[in-house]
C-alpha cells in the first residue's frame, strides 16, 4: 500500500477553482472520481489526517499512487464531467447504486420495421421504448392481456422469418393475439400505428382507448352486431383490468418519481416508486456502500445523477416531477442538467404534506426493509469471501492482498479446436465483463503446456502494450499555479479509448499441475513481469502447485480458500467448454462446396437456393451454374473442376449425422 504523503501535491499547486479530480493506482487505473467547489480544500482533506478518514476512504488513498485534477468553469460543468468520467472509468471506490434485484421492463422495439413487444432486462437499447420496471409475474400477465386488444408482434426474429417464408402465421396469429404482419394480414404502417397505440396506453392514456371502444360497442349494438359488441366488451374489460391493477395514489395528471432512502454509517438503501397518470407503474431499488463521509444531500445528488444519466437517450422515462427526501447538493445545477436530458422542465421537490408526503413515507418504509434484507443476506457472503481471500493469501505466503484473481483453462478434444478461457474474480466476486476467450492455433496447440504459455504470453503482452500506451493527462493550470478555468475546453461527450488488459491480477490460477504452472511462470518471466504470482490447481487431489516447487501446497478440505480456488477453476472450465463446443459445432457444419476456390458463403447460399441441394450443383453443367446469382463462367468452371477431381482443391467431405456426430460412410 502506498503512503499518501508520497504523492501529495503541494498546497500552492492546487487551484481554488471548481473542478473534478481523479485518483489513480500504480497501474494507472482510475479508482476514484470526485468533484469540488474548491479543489484545494477538498484534496487537502484527504492528506491532512489520513488516519481520521472513513475505512473505505482510508483504503482508497492508500491504494492510490497519484492524483490529478481538471479545472472547469462552473459547478454544472463539474457535475457533467464527473458523471462522464464515472461512467467511462467505473472507479471501484466511487458510490455506485447497484440494483438490489434485476427488474424486467415491458419494451416495444419501435426502431424495427415491424415493432415487437417483449420483456427485457439489463442494458437499454436504442430505438426501444421501456415501461416499468415490473415484477416478473405482473409483467407477463399485463403483456398477455394487452395483446388481446393491441395484437402487436411479440415473436422472435427467427419465428418471424420462418412464418414469412412459409406463409403461415404462428399460433398467436391464429388465436388473434398477433395481427400477423409476417403473412401480410396488416400493413407495416398499420402495425406501427398499433404499436404506438400500445405505447400510448402504457404511457397513461387508458381513458382515450376505453372511451373509443365503448363508442364502437354502442355502434355495434345499434347495428345488432352482438358478436362484435361482445368482443369489444371483453376488450374494454381487459383494458380496465390492466389499468385498475395499480391503485390511484395521486392526482390523475401526476407524473412523478418518488425517491426515499434509509441509511446507516456504512450503507444506504434507496427505493423509488414510478407514478404515471397518478398510478404506481413500477418500483425499483438500489443499495450503495458509502466511500466518503457523504451527507444525505450528497447521496441524493449522486443517485439522481446515475439513475437519469443512464436513461439520457429515453427522454420519456424522466417525468416532470422528481420527489426526494431532502434537497440534493447543487440543486439548481442538477435541475438544469435533468431538464436538458428530458428536453423540458424538471422539478426536483421535497414534499412536506399531503398525498405526496404520505406516499414518500411508504417508499421510505420499503427502503428500510430493503436495507435490513440486504444486510441479512450479505453478512454471511461478505464474511465467507473475506475469510477465503485471507486464508488463500496466508497459505500461499503472498505479501499482497488478493484484490484480483485471473484463472486460465485450456480445452480441446484430442488436440483439435484448441481454445482457452480467462475468468476474473475481484474481491471474491466474478467480474464477467472482463472474461476473455482465446483461440489457439499453430505450434502452441501441440500440447497443454505450450497452449498455456501462449495464452499467458498473449494476455500479458496486451497488458504491457496498454500500459506503455497510457499517457497521463496534463493538469490544466497556469504558470503561476492558479488554474486557467476560462481556457479549459472540456469534451464530456466522447469517452477515451478503454484498455482491454490494462489492469493486472495479483494472482494467476491455472487449471493443471506442475507442468502448466511452470509454463505460466515462464511466460511471465519472458515478458519481464515479476509482481504477479502464479499457482495451479490440479484436479486429481486438488493440490495447489507453485512454480519450481517439488511438492504441492495441501489446503484443508474445509478451507474457504480451497473452495474459492475450486469455484474459480470450475468457472474457467465451464467458460472454456462452452467456447470449445461453439467452435467445434461450427467446424462440423462443413459442406462439399467449402473447398471450391473463390466460392464464399453468399455464393454457396445462392447455389443451394438455385439448385436445391449439393447433388443438384454436382449434376449441373457450367452453363447452368452460370445462371445462379453471382456465379460467372470462370467460377462455374472451377466448380465443375472441383467435383470432377481435376482441381487441386478437390476433397471428399464425409457426411455427418448431426444428431449423433457419427461419420456416415458413402
Amino acid at each position: 500500500m502506498a503512503n499518501p504523503a508520497s504523492y501529495r501535491p503541494r498546497t500552492g499547486e492546487i487551484p481554488t477553482n471548481p473542478g473534478v479530480y481523479r485518483f489513480r493506482d500504480p497501474h494507472g487505473r482510475v479508482i476514484y472520481v470526485g468533484k469540488a467547489k474548491s479543489l484545494r480544500s477538498r484534496l487537502n482533506s484527504y492528506f491532512a489526517n489520513p488516519a481520521g478518514l472513513l475505512p473505505k476512504t482510508f483504503a482508497m488513498v492508500h491504494a492510490a499512487s497519484s492524483v490529478e485534477w481538471t479545472v472547469v468553469g462552473s459547478e454544472l460543468e463539474s457535475l457533467q464531467l464527473e458523471y462522464t468520467w464515472i461512467k467511462e472509468f467505473k472507479p471501484r471506490f466511487n458510490v455506485v447504486f447497484r440494483d438490489d434485484k434485476t427488474y424486467p421492463y415491458l419494451a416495444v422495439t419501435l426502431g424495427e420495421k415491424y415493432p415487437r413487444v417483449q420483456v427485457l432486462r439489463g442494458d437499454k437499447r436504442k430505438g426501444t421504448r421501456y415501461f416499468g420496471p415490473y415484477t416478473a409475474g405482473a409483467i407477463r400477465e399485463t403483456m398477455d392481456t394487452l395483446l388481446r386488444v393491441f395484437p402487436v408482434r411479440s415473436c422472435s426474429a427467427g419465428v418471424f422469418k420462418r412464418a414469412e417464408s412459409s406463409g403461415r402465421p404462428c399460433l398467436l396469429g391464429y388465436i388473434d393475439k398477433c395481427s400477423a404482419p409476417c403473412v401480410g394480414r396488416i400493413s407495416p404502417e398499420d402495425h406501427r400505428a398499433l404499436a404506438e397505440d400500445f405505447c400510448a396506453f402504457m404511457g397513461g392514456e387508458a381513458k382515450r382507448f376505453t372511451n373509443k371502444l365503448e363508442k364502437q360497442m354502442a355502434a355495434a349494438v345499434g347495428r345488432l352486431d352482438y358478436e362484435q359488441a361482445a368482443r369489444l366488451r371483453d376488450d374494454i374489460t381487459a383494458l380496465r383490468k390492466v389499468f385498475e391493477r395499480n391503485a390511484v395514489v395521486l392526482a390523475e395528471d401526476t407524473d412523478a418519481d418518488v425517491f426515499a432512502l434509509h441509511e446507516d454509517e456504512l450503507e444506504a438503501a434507496v427505493q423509488v416508486f414510478h407514478v404515471r397518470g397518478g398510478r404506481i407503474r413500477g418500483q425499483r431499488g438500489w443499495v450503495v456502500e458509502k466511500v466518503e463521509d457523504f451527507t444525505t444531500p450528497d447521496l441524493v445528488e449522486h443517485l439522481l445523477q446515475q439513475v437519469y444519466g443512464e436513461d439520457g437517450e429515453t427522454h420519456g422515462r424522466l417525468p416532470r416531477e422528481v420527489l426526494v427526501p431532502v434537497a440534493p447538493s447543487n440543486a439548481e445545477e442538477l435541475t438544469e442538467w435533468l431538464s436538458g436530458i428530458r428536453g423540458a422542465r424538471v422539478d426536483v421537490r421535497v414534499p412536506q404534506r399531503g398525498d405526496k408526503a404520505a406516499l414518500m413515507s411508504t417508499v421510505r418504509e420499503n427502503a428500510e426493509h430493503a436495507l435490513k434484507l440486504h444486510k441479512t443476506r450479505r453478512a454471511g457472503d461478505l464474511t465467507v469471501r473475506s475469510q477465503a481471500l485471507q486464508e488463500l493469501q496466508e497459505a500461499l505466503d503472498l505479501p499482497v492482498p488478493l484484490l484480483r484473481i485471473e484463472c486460465f483453462d485450456v480445452s480441446h478434444v484430442q488436440g483439435t479446436n484448441v481454445v482457452a478461457s480467462m475468468v476474473v474474480v475481484e474481491d471474491g466476486l466474478p467480474k464477467k465483463s472482463d472474461y476473455r476467450k482465446f483461440s489457439i492455433t499453430g505450434p502452441a496447440a501441440s500440447d497443454d503446456t505450450a497452449a498455456m504459455h501462449d495464452v499467458l504470453t498473449r494476455r500479458f503482452r496486451h497488458y504491457l502494450q496498454d500500459k506503455s500506451a497510457q499517457v497521463d493527462e496534463a493538469v490544466l493550470e497556469s504558470p503561476d499555479g492558479e488554474a486557467a478555468a476560462e481556457d479549459a475546453v472540456l469534451d464530456t461527450t466522447t469517452p477515451a479509448p478503454k484498455a482491454k488488459f490494462a489492469y493486472p491480477p495479483n494472482l494467476v490460477v491455472v487449471d493443471g499441475g506442475q507442468p502448466q504452472v511452470n509454463a505460466a511462470a515462464r511466460a511471465l518471466a519472458d515478458l519481464g513481469i515479476d509482481d504477479v504470482y502464479v499457482v495451479g490447481l490440479a484436479k486429481r487431489l486438488e493440490e495447489v502447485w507453485l512454480p519450481d516447487s517439488d511438492f504441492p501446497v495441501i489446503l484443508p478440505r474445509t478451507s474457504q480458500g480451497l473452495y474459492l480456488l475450486q469455484r474459480i477453476r470450475d468457472e474457467a472450465h465451464r467458460f472454456a467448454i462452452s467456447f470449445h463446443r461453439q467452435k467445434r459445432g461450427k467446424a462440423m457444419t462443413v459442406s462439399a462446396l467449402d473447398g471450391v476456390p473463390g466460392l464464399g458463403a453468399s455464393k454457396r447460399k445462392a447455389l443451394l437456393t438455385h439448385f436445391g441441394s449439393v447433388k443438384g450443383v454436382k449434376a449441373a453443367t457450367p452453363e447452368e451454374l452460370a445462371q445462379a446469382k453471382g456465379i460467372g463462367p470462370a467460377l462455374a468452371a472451377a466448380i465443375v473442376s472441383h467435383f470432377s477431381g481435376d482441381g487441386p482443391a478437390a476433397v471428399t467431405v464425409p457426411a455427418i449425422n448431426m444428431t449423433t456426430g457419427e461419420i456416415i460412410e458413402t
